[in-house]
């Protein structure tokens, strides 16, 4: 007798079978724990060895062995005394008949389900079932081995429930377990990949019998690959429905944000499992990883569903659109998942249905604080100006924080909203309450220029620099906002920064308009009439200070065309005349030399336009110039230079030269219709003649 097996398992006997004076057999003490097992004796067979396979017990699968006896001991064989299994008292040790043939295959799949060996377990009994049901045509022919069949159902019905067992502890490791590859794990994978296999088998199986007209087992088909699905669906709602980490409930925090927190933790750390420990047990052909994460979606998709149709604060209903569109394709991004798993194929957490409603209720919720703020913010300008208060100063230029507020607040809430909603299109709709409050500011600065008082125009030379701010993030940042809510806003900027300009640079022409009348008379031509108008323009200048650089820049650029403007306007007057070649030499060099002296100084200030100076470069050449053919040619380019130059504007220059006949004027304005046909309307980018009414 084999001391090996006498030792291993413990013994339920009255008497210790393991004493050296005990008269109870061994296979006495075996049958009490596996009734369902027979030991062959024939003769010349050895005591140790069943049915051809021989046991291999150690205390690890002793262990293992308690476990699964204490899970699936009712499906494990009949008791002793039941028909069709007899016990050592019914046969008086010997065998039974009924037992010669086919060979007992029981102890051997009981083996290997101490083992955990659980495919070897399966084919055992597929070779059984295919032994008892392979040359059988009739329901008849298997009364005779009713309780063989019996056994073989049994046996099937407890593998099947072990597999299922093995299959819902795949996700009861937690990551640091695997991460550490812990014995408990190893075991498990094997015992997985095993179970697996058997599914795999056991359908194959099935298959088979299904091409099959003959008797079939009633346990066939098992369908263990669909029950397969369906418990990894309750797994995976269970899990879901009870996170096994849940995080400590924080006070800032509901109770719907800290189920929907746990719920999405959850899935991500049981993804995480699915990849590093599950997967390698699975073919992959069964995408095991895709199909956890299809399972895991639609459980957290349904929860969502009905967390939406509750009826949501603010909060919560922001924390919500945050999970579907951040926090949740958040959890896909990490490398590990992202390997593995389709994203795509997976689609939206909530339908268009619910989402809708959310996001109505989140923008209307944003714009409402967006209006509020702005108009917090243009109250707190217009109650300093209205107390007398001048703008804070910063490198002496006159600031406000109205643009600035206003703007990081737009940038901050677009984005945020692009990423709440997961849409840019969207967000931008918080913007539309802009073109009003815009309206306002625009109002709040007439209010300004209107009313004049002491501190209006260090006010107005904040503006500036907030009208600038505003007009650089319509034009650089156009994706924060709806195209309609950007053009009107521009225009509203425009039409800010021009009268900003006006009002600042009005008071100025009122004190250069004495100097200004002398041009285009007999006195312009004199060099020191100019030259007053320079000291005077030169004086003004610094009275312009205040703004920023680059809203000082452009204020400067606008006088410095102005002034152009108005030495055009009396030139063309025609307070001069300029009989002949002389005194048109006269005025061409004059003109030259206060084009220079003018473009100096403005450009020593900050002007960059250039431009200026070329307009008044030209008009000194058509009034130098004798020949036709040549006036032609400086008037064309002239017109092509500024598309807005009028027939009225070079019949009131060309008459300054009064030695020039009606028919030469008409000839030299005909080359400018001619030049301006073939000019389109949009050319005009830099409008000048237009300002400038001729008679």
């Amino acid at each position: 007798m084999c001391s090996t097996l006498r030792g291993c398992f413990p013994c339920k006997c009255q008497g210790s079978c393991r004493g050296k004076d005990s008269s109870t057999p061994l296979w006495d003490c075996w049958s009490r724990f596996f009734p369902s097992t027979r030991m062959r004796t024939q003769a010349g067979s050895r005591e140790d060895d069943v049915d051809g396979f021989r046991p291999s017990v150690t205390s690890e699968t002793r262990g293992r062995g308690k476990w699964i006896r204490g899970k699936f001991q009712k499906f494990w064989g009949s008791p002793r005394g039941q028909v069709g299994v007899p016990g050592p008292a019914e046969t008086d040790g010997h065998q039974s008949p009924e037992d010669e043939e086919p060979p007992v295959v029981s102890l051997a799949f009981e083996q290997h389900i101490e083992e955990q060996h659980l495919c070897e377990a399966s084919q055992l009994l597929i070779d059984k079932e295919k032994h008892l049901f392979g040359n059988i045509t009739e329901e008849e022919d298997l009364i005779p081995h009713n309780a063989e069949v019996e056994k073989l159902a049994a046996d099937h019905e407890a593998l099947g429930k072990l597999v299922t067992e093995t299959v819902v502890e795949s996700l009861s490791f937690s990551l640091q377990e695997v991460d550490n590859n812990s014995p408990s794990v190893s075991a498990h994978v094997a015992a997985l990949t095993s179970a697996v296999k058997t599914i795999i088998q056991e359908e194959e199986q099935d298959q088979m019998w299904k091409t099959r007209c003959r008797p079939v087992p009633s346990w066939r088909p098992c369908n263990w690959r669909k029950i397969h699905d369906t418990t990894l669906h309750v797994l995976v709602g269970g899990r879901m429905d009870s996170p096994q980490t849940p995080t400590a409930i924080l006070a800032e925090q509901s109770s719907i944000q800290t189920d929907v927190q746990n719920m999405g933790r959850q899935l991500k750390e049981d993804l995480l499992l699915v990849v590093k420990l599950v997967k390698s047990c699975y073919p992959p052909e069964m995408d095991i990883c895709n199909f956890y994460a299809k399972l895991y979606h639609q459980v957290f998709s349904t929860r969502l569903r009905k967390i939406a149709d509750f009826g949501l604060d603010d909060k919560d209903c922001t924390f919500l659109l945050r999970w579907v569109n951040e926090y949740y394709p958040r959890i896909f991004q990490n490398p590990e998942l992202a390997s593995e798993i389709n994203v795509e194929s997976l689609g939206k957490l909530l339908p268009q249905e619910l989402l809708v409603p959310l996001e109505k209720q989140y923008l209307d919720k944003q714009e409402a604080e967006l209006k509020t703020y702005i108009e917090r913010v243009l109250d707190d300008a217009a109650q300093k100006w209205r107390k007398g208060e001048e703008p804070k100063t910063e490198d002496d230029c006159y600031v406000s924080p109205v643009a600035y507020d206003i703007i990081q607040l737009i940038n901050g809430m677009v984005k945020a909203a692009e990423v709440i909603l997961g849409d840019l299109h969207k967000a931008q709709e918080i913007t539309r309450p802009i073109s009003d409050s815009m309206q306002r500011y625009k109002v709040f600065q007439e209010d300004i220029i209107r009313q004049n008082k002491p501190n209006s125009t260090a006010f107005i030379k904040a503006n500036l620099g907030c009208i600038k701010d505003f007009r650089d993030v319509l034009v650089n940042k156009s994706h924060l906002f709806q195209e309609e809510v950007r053009r009107s806003c521009l225009d509203v900027v425009t039409n800010m920064k021009q009268s900003a300009h006006t009002y600042l640079l009005s008071p100025v022409h009122k004190n250069l308009k004495t100097q200004y009348q002398k041009l285009g008379t007999k006195d312009w031509l004199n060099k020191n009439a100019f030259d007053k108008l320079l000291l005077s323009i030169e004086k003004e200048l610094q009275e312009l200070r205040g703004p920023n650089q680059s809203c000082y820049q452009e204020l400067i650029g606008q006088f410095h065309q102005e002034v152009t403007e108005e030495y055009v306007r009396r030139l063309l007057k025609g307070d001069v005349k300029l009989k002949d070649k002389d005194r048109q030499q006269k005025a061409y060099e004059t003109v030259i030399d206060n084009a220079e002296s003018l473009h100096n100084l403005f450009k020593k200030m900050g002007s960059q336009d250039d431009w200026l100076k070329e307009i008044l470069t030209k008009i000194a050449e058509v009034l130098e110039l004798q020949d036709i053919p040549a006036m032609q040619m400086q008037v064309a380019a002239l017109g092509a230079a500024q598309p807005d130059l009028s027939e009225k504007h070079v019949s009131a220059l060309l008459k300054l030269k009064t030695n020039l006949s009606k028919t030469d004027r008409s000839t030299v304005k005909a080359t400018l219709s001619d030049t301006l046909t073939e000019i389109k309307a949009e050319a005009i980018t830099r409008p000048f003649f237009s300002k400038i009414a001729v008679k």
